[in-house]
């Protein structure tokens, strides 16, 4: 029973001791054994290890692919254009003796910020080698793989290995939004102000061809206009002088009624004129006031001196020619006065 006592005790003690004693190393970590802050061992394989209790400690690593989210930083590319680049990076520790060794006590946290400078400061040295437009571009695949590069080297001196390195976003700083937006809008006017210069350019063009077609129609259908009038002009006076030279007398009356339609035309026509006029001349008698004084002296020395009226026949007769060149002569006249009463109907009117 004494003995059952002591022994109890002694097999729980050992157990702790050999729970102590072992670890498990998981597949996703990698394990190191310390004996006061000195590395003993290195466990990367899965399964179980051994250590001294009390004495030696285990510190276990993440073996797994971890992110890290840059802060938001400002570049300045070549075009001096400032710019606002969030990034983020995938590493993995790839040896522990090394990273123990550089962060000592830190740990991960610690070695984060560490490679957040080494992140931030090759990301300004490869974005500040190039242009905004070559940032925002496809080029932009190569310039996070040079990122990558440039970040490796320094990470490997930690035990850790970049695996990727990506810009999640490229913005312009808040203060240059403003002004960025209005050189963009300055530069779609402008465009909008070629296109439309180039438009009334155009339509000028256009309007300038319309008015010299039209001026050609215009020209070309008075000429064809002036043509038909003056040919139509000629066929009215060949028909006037046929018939003029038909019957004289029945010309001159139809013009003289002609002219009295065109000056008496309305119902207010009023004209100053001589009542002697020619122009009246069918208004008194068939043969006009001046015939009719002729005729009329005629028949009166006719029964005075039978005789003389017998000489003054053949007189007549020997004076035909004469009076057939007077009659045209009076009727060129009556023509004329047929122009003038037309002018002077259109006076008044």
């Amino acid at each position: 029973m004494r003995k059952t006592a002591y022994i109890l005790p002694v097999i729980a003690v050992a157990a702790v001791i050999g729970l102590l004693s072992v670890f498990i190393v998981d597949e996703r970590e990698k394990v190191l054994v310390l004996q006061f802050s000195k590395i003993i061992d290195v466990k990367e394989e899965p399964g179980l290890g051994f250590k001294i209790p009390f004495i030696q400690q285990v510190v276990r690593y993440d073996d797994r692919i971890l992110s890290r989210d840059v802060d938001p930083l400002e570049v300045t590319p070549l075009d001096d254009r400032r710019l606002v680049v969030d990034a983020f990076a995938r590493y993995r520790i790839s040896d522990v003796r090394r990273f123990r060794e550089a962060v000592g006590d830190g740990g991960i946290p610690f070695a984060e910020n560490r490679l957040d400078s080494i992140l931030r400061s090759r990301t300004r040295e490869v974005l500040g080698s190039v242009s905004s437009n070559d940032i925002l571009s496809s080029d932009r695949a190569t310039l996070m793989l040079r990122i990558r590069n440039a970040a490796i080297t320094e990470a490997r001196e930690l035990g850790i290995e970049v695996v990727d390195v990506r810009l999640k976003r490229t913005d312009l700083p808040s203060q240059n939004l403003d002004a960025t937006f209005a050189r963009m809008r300055a530069e779609r006017e402008r465009e909008a102000a070629d296109e439309i210069a180039r438009g009334n350019e155009a339509a000028q063009r256009v309007r300038a061809q319309a008015d010299r077609t039209q001026v050609e129609l215009v020209s070309d259908a008075r000429r064809q206009a002036e043509i038909t009038r003056g040919e139509a002009d000629a066929r009215s006076n060949a028909v006037f002088n046929e018939a003029f030279g038909a019957d004289a007398e029945f010309f001159e009356f139809y013009r003289s009624l002609d002219a009295y339609r065109v000056a008496l035309q309305g119902n207010n026509s009023s004209i100053v004129m001589s009542p002697n006029s020619d122009f009246f001349q069918y208004f008194n008698d068939v043969g006009g006031p001046v015939a009719g004084a002729s005729v009329s002296a005629n028949a009166a020395e006719e029964a005075a001196d039978p005789a003389g009226s017998e000489d003054a026949e053949g007189a007549a007769q020997q004076d035909a020619p004469a009076s057939d060149s007077a009659q045209s002569d009076a009727a060129n006249d009556a023509s004329a006065n047929d122009a003038s009463a037309n002018d002077n109907g259109a006076a008044v009117q």
